[in-house]
Order: C-alpha cells, then structure tokens, then sequence
C-alpha cells in the first residue's frame, strides 16, 4: 500500500511566496541605487578599481531581476504537467547568477589588465571613496535582509542574492582599500592589480553558485540539520511493531520531498496501518513543516 501526502501550498512553501517579490523589489532597487554611485565615483576618480566595482554592481542588477522571475515562477503550484510545482526555478536564477558573475569577471580583467599597460592618474579620490562607501553600506544592509529572508522562508533564490551582495561588500571594500593606499603612496599600477584581484574573487563565487544550483538540481538530498529533524520524527513513532526502511529524500527550491517504507506486522488490518502512516506524516510535518511525504507500507 503506498500513501502519498501532498500538502496544499501553504504558509511554508507557496502562500508567502509571492510575499517575497518583495525582497526581490528591494534587490533591484539597492542595485540600482548602486549602479548609479559607483558609476559617478568611476566619473569623478577615473579609477578602474571602481569601475570594476560598478560592474559588479551592473551583475547585482541583472540577478534581482532573475531572481523576481523565478520566485513568480517557483510560486506557481502544481498543474497538469508539473505534479510536484514549479520550486526548481529558483536553482536557475542562482545558477544564472553565477554565469552574469563570469561575464562581469571578464570584463573587469579586461579592463584591469588594459589599465596596467596604460597607468592613467587619479583625480577627486576623496569624493570617489565617500561614494563607493555609501553605496556598499547600501549592499551591505540589503545583503542581510535577503540572506535572513531566505533562511526564514528556505529561499535560494534569495540566500544567493544576498550573499553575492555581501561578496560585493567585500570586493568593494578591497578597491577603497586599494584606491585609498594609491592616494598615500602615489603608485598608479595599485589600482588595476586590485581590480584584478577583485575579478579574481568574483570568479570564484560565480562558480560556488553555479556549483551549488547544479547540485540541487541534479536532487540532492536534504541538508544535515533536515535530515536530523526528519529522523527525530521517525525516532518518536518508532516502536517493536513499527520500523522504517528505504527512507530518501530530496528539496526543489522551498519545498521538501519525503519517501520511506513503513514496516508493520503482516497481520495488521489497512486501517490499522493507515492509522500508523497518518502518525508518520503528523510526525514529519512537525519537523519538517510543509514537506511532502510519500509512504509505502510493507511487512516487517
């Protein structure tokens, strides 16, 4: 006998989704607002590390955008050909993150490199640094309130805007650092190696992200702290009678998916069995609110 409970789409997988649009809005905005500070204290320093610094900023941009799409996506519940909803849109905005993050690499080296050949000086450095500063407290800020609000609403569309935000604070702290050591010391060539550096570093977190949505989407099972949670939950039903075998799991996007085989004595009755597989999913449910549990019911 197999039982398959599919929660209707609720308070932790789909109802709040279209809730977090929101932080999404607030992504654009902030990368916006960004754009515009980075790209005036580029105007008034000439300094390729801020360019750089623009650039990224230029990538936060495109992803908040991503990011609103697959979050409408991902809300949408099942229909006729999408049985289990549409969660593993969100994968896609991380891992085309990572891809604009690759692109937005490229053109800083290029630009870094280009500027180390032909060292340019810099002008109005104490303006430029107060506006690259203002702008990453900016990232810095919206960074946390998405990081929060994906752990809280198990969002990885989410997570990785806002830790690619919190990567962009750091890269931009690298280029004031850099463009300030410039103004002190006068040596032009500063400038572009750190740029360098930054592009260097932005790679790397393009192919974390990009790691990281193939992985899911290839279904990965759940993190350490679910699986804990969801073996607690069979721990508390778990008697000489009843047992627990072929237990898998899996998450796309926000939403959780369960499948185990109960053991039960041979000469127990549907009902009876019925009523231990509703103990079962009552159990996951309160571990693991709003996962999806499919049992199948086998003698011991």
């Amino acid at each position: 006998m197999k039982k398959i409970a599919f929660p209707q789409v609720g308070a932790e997988d789909g109802a709040p989704a279209a809730g977090l649009e929101r932080f999404a809005w607030l992504s654009i905005a902030a990368a916006v607002v960004t754009i515009a500070l980075k790209t005036g204290a580029f105007a008034l320093t000439g300094s390729v590390g801020l360019l750089s610094d623009a650039a990224e900023s230029l990538v936060n941009l495109g992803a908040a955008v991503i990011a609103l799409v697959s979050l409408r996506v991902a809300a949408r519940p099942p229909d006729y050909n999408h049985d289990y909803g549409h969660g593993k849109a969100e994968y896609f905005s991380a891992g085309a993150e990572g891809l604009m993050i690759f692109v937005a690499a490229a053109v800083i080296l290029y630009s870094a490199v280009h500027r180390l050949l032909h060292p340019v000086a810099l002008e109005s450095l104490g303006w430029g640094l107060l506006i690259s500063t203002a702008a990453s407290v900016i990232n810095g800020v919206v960074g946390v309130v998405l990081i929060r609000a994906g752990r809280a609403h198990r969002s990885v569309t989410l997570t990785a805007d806002g830790r690619h935000l919190m990567t962009d604070v750091v890269t931009s702290a690298g280029v004031i650092v850099g463009v300030l050591l410039v103004a002190l010391t006068g040596w032009a060539p500063l400038d572009p190696l750190v740029a360098i550096a930054v592009g260097l570093n932005i790679l790397v977190t393009g192919y974390r992200l990009i790691s990281s949505s193939v992985t899911s989407l290839l279904d990965a099972a759940l993190p350490p702290s679910d699986l804990a949670a969801l073996h607690a939950a069979l721990d508390g039903v778990r008697s000489p009678e009843v047992d627990f075998g072929e237990i898998r799991t899996r998450e796309s996007g926000r939403q959780r998916f369960v499948s185990l085989t109960v053991r039960l004595p041979g000469d127990w009755t549907v009902e009876r069995a019925h009523e231990v597989t509703d103990r079962v999913e009552r159990a996951i449910g309160q571990g693991l609110p709003g996962a999806q549990v499919q049992t199948h019911v086998a003698p011991a």
